[in-house]
């Protein structure tokens, strides 16, 4: 792996390049200080939170570490760039009333949070390498006092949080009353009218498909393309040029000799029945299965046959009960004392452990010694090998970029000339995969905004490939005709009209069965079958249609009752109250718990929603918030774009 290869510093940032997204995700995100925020234009600030600017570059920087840590798919962005405006504002402008209403955060608790944040970054409380973690902060735009900032924030954002969720109770009656409401149960017998069997009864005209793609066409815009032209270091094939001379192995062996050493050992074998959490008497009935199978070996059995068929070491028990090479202190101490006592070949008596009863047959011994050069020539060489590795593969492919910039398209000389592959891809988009390559995290970032007869920077690949690549082509985002997603069209406007379809008849089937005809008499009219449900509650699935909750009417409705047409999975479906069963009180006890965490965890969110819902509103009438509404529009539909 190339990190084994780069210095510590790079080695830590890229080891952990994903961690204060995962464990502080809002802080990052919601909390970041604008770029340049005292000086910058309206048209790039998105709202301003007391004297603290976000700009559109922030939300913009933020959004784009999203999708290249896959944490969103780009093709979300248009649906949730308004959401995560939203929260960095409402964050931000919490965090501010905090500040405001006199709250702090001492350095002792500053210091405590981040080494939780980070605690690689730490040992015994001290931070061990300053060099490394501000490199890792500098990845994410952020020097240490805007982290520091950060930090607080999301402190006194979490204090005024408790205080507003303090206190939340649950009443008996409440819990009485949602136990009754989500353990009650009901059956319906129903009729289902599915869409996908009506696609055929519909019929499309070219209008229909016209106005539908009119009216559509951003579903089948196609994004940006390049076609690229790739040169790629691959691991082995340059290990391959690295040839390691007989003198310096030699140099290498000789002032590293006591890496050499090896210790007293032993390859073995072994048996095991287990004995752990047997009673006594079951312990005696293991012994004696043990005694036989030694019985057995000693006889001249088959030790790795035997192994396989009745050995309880699951792991070496496929191997025939090979454990490899071992040294003193690797396993218990009986064990250890009976196997360090064979002659290669011999096979022990019944040995007695605290995880039951093992036969121990030797393999093979060796007393500590050195191992001789030409033991470990090809391990030496291997590792010198991969000393400079990843600096010959580095140099490599920096060469080629330069040789590329100086003469593109001469991709097949330079890929000679520096022993590297060449691959070609072609029409590659945002989040596509390359091909031979498959998935590159980084790619999008290493594509982004270059032209035609540009040099990419140069990205890794998975299988510890380094890229480089110049675009060859670029085709801009444009809507495919009609003609060539014809096909498309038609098949979701003739679901679109078998839906509706599928409503009226549902529709006029609750009109005939509230009019008093039988379930049996629509269902043959109208050409469906009449199915029952099992006892469900409003929590449950029922099977074929979908959720309970869809059917919340039956719950306060009579049997016989109709209800619908309603719009389950897949179908519309009308329904007849067939029975209800009323929650049985004696869960009661048993499941009250469950339903408390439930209603709390629902009232504190509801209660937190309002609270800082009333301080955003309270901070703009007093005019300490301030959105930018039309640079929010504006960078909104671009994402919709």
């Amino acid at each position: 792996m190339f990190d084994l290869f780069r210095s510590r510093a790079k080695a830590v940032r890229y080891l952990l390049g994903g961690l204060l997204t995962v464990v502080a995700l809002s802080m990052v995100i919601t909390l970041i200080p604008g770029f340049g925020s005292g000086s910058a234009a309206d048209d790039n600030v998105v709202a301003v939170v007391g004297k603290d600017a976000i700009t559109v570059r922030e939300v913009q920087n933020e959004l784009q570490a999203l999708t290249r840590n896959r944490q969103i798919p780009p093709e979300m962005l248009q649906v949730y760039a308004p959401q995560y405006i939203d929260q960095m504002i409402l964050e931000r402008s919490v965090a501010y009333q905090a500040k405001r209403m006199g709250f702090d955060v001492s350095d002792q608790e500053l210091a405590t949070a981040i080494r939780g944040i980070v605690p690689s970054f730490f040992n015994n409380g001290q931070l061990v390498d300053k060099a490394a973690y501000e490199s890792f902060l500098a990845d994410r735009g952020l020097t240490i006092p805007q982290f520091e900032d950060n930090v607080r924030k999301q402190i006194l954002l979490s204090r005024l949080q408790n205080i507003a969720l303090d206190g939340v109770i649950v009443t008996p009656q409440e819990l009485k009353s949602q136990f009754e409401k989500t353990h009650a149960k009901v059956k319906i017998d129903y009729l289902a009218y599915d869409p996908e069997n009506l696609k055929s009864a519909v019929n499309i005209t070219p209008q229909d498909l016209q106005m539908y793609y009119q009216a559509n066409q951003n579903n089948y815009m196609v994004p940006e393309q390049r076609n690229l032209a790739l040169l790629v270091a691959n691991q082995d094939k340059i290990a391959a040029t690295i040839n390691v001379p007989e003198d310096r192995i030699s140099q290498y062996y000789n002032s590293n000799r006591d890496q050499f050493r090896t210790p007293e050992r032993v390859k073995a074998r072994h048996i095991l029945i287990k004995t752990t959490g047997k009673s006594a008497a079951e312990i005696e009935k293991l012994k004696q299965k043990a005694e036989d199978l030694l019985k057995q070996v000693k006889n001249g059995g088959n030790f790795a046959e035997l192994a396989k068929k009745n050995s309880e070491d699951t792991t070496s028990a496929i191997n025939g009960g090979e454990l490899g090479w071992l040294v003193r202190g690797q396993t218990v101490k009986n064990f250890e004392n009976a196997a360090f006592s064979l002659r290669p070949g011999q096979i022990s008596d019944l040995i007695t452990t605290e995880y039951g009863f093992h036969i121990i047959q030797l393999e093979e011994k060796q007393d500590a010694h050195t191992q001789a050069l030409e033991e470990v020539k090809d391990k030496i060489a291997a590792d010198l090998k991969r000393q400079v590795l990843f600096d010959r593969m580095q140099n490599a492919v920096d060469q080629a970029r330069l040789a590329l910039q100086k003469s593109p398209g001469n991709i097949d000389q330079i890929a000679n000339q520096y022993n590297l592959e060449v691959i070609h891809a072609e029409k590659i988009g945002a989040g596509q995969a390359l091909p031979q390559l498959g998935a590159v995290p980084d790619l999008d970032a290493a594509l982004a905004g270059l032209k035609k007869g540009d040099v990419t920077p140069v990205f890794q690949a998975p299988g510890d490939k380094l890229v480089v690549g110049e675009v060859t082509d670029v085709f801009p985002s444009h809507v495919q005709p009609l003609s060539e997603v014809e096909a498309r069209v038609r098949d979701t406007v003739a679901g679109q009209k078998a839906q509706t379809l599928a409503m009226e008849r549902a529709t006029d089937a609750a009109k005939k069965l509230r009019a008093g005809e039988s379930l049996q008499q629509v269902a043959k009219e109208t050409g469906v079958e009449v199915k029952n449900s099992e006892e469900f509650t409003i929590n449950d699935a029922i099977q074929g249609i979908g959720s309970g909750s869809a059917f919340s009417e039956a719950f306060t409705s009579p049997v016989g009752a109709v209800v619908g047409p309603v719009p389950a999975t897949n179908k519309v479906v009308v329904a007849k109250i067939a029975a209800k069963i009323p929650a049985n009180m004696s869960e009661f006890e048993s499941a009250k718990s469950g339903i408390m965490q439930d209603l709390k965890q629902r009232k504190q969110q509801e209660r937190r929603d309002l609270f800082f819902d009333s301080i955003l509103a309270q901070l703009i009438r007093e005019g300490k918030v301030k959105k930018h509404q039309d640079t929010i529009r504006r960078l909104v539909t671009a994402y919709r774009g």
